[in-house]
């Protein structure tokens, strides 16, 4: 998990183990918090799936950015 502070807010990504089959490699769920004072403004479900943790944290934060500019 990752955070980041953005106009006011802050901006979590997620990295979720998206692993349905032992004998697959690993994949990772993307999603996006908003917090505002400590307090859940908005989360998103699983954006899309990414071979690593880095991509899908950055693809979290990545809606979570475009989230607050379209609310804003």
């Amino acid at each position: 998990m990752e955070s980041q502070t953005y106009h006011g807010y802050t901006v979590w990504g997620h990295a979720i183990l998206q692993q349905e089959d032992i004998l697959q490699p690993e994949r990772y769920g993307a999603s996006g918090t908003i917090t505002l004072a400590g307090k859940l403004v908005e989360a998103s479900g699983i954006l899309a799936c990414f071979d690593t943790e880095d991509e899908a944290q950055r693809a979290g934060l990545e809606w979570a950015r475009a989230w607050i500019d379209s609310h804003g």
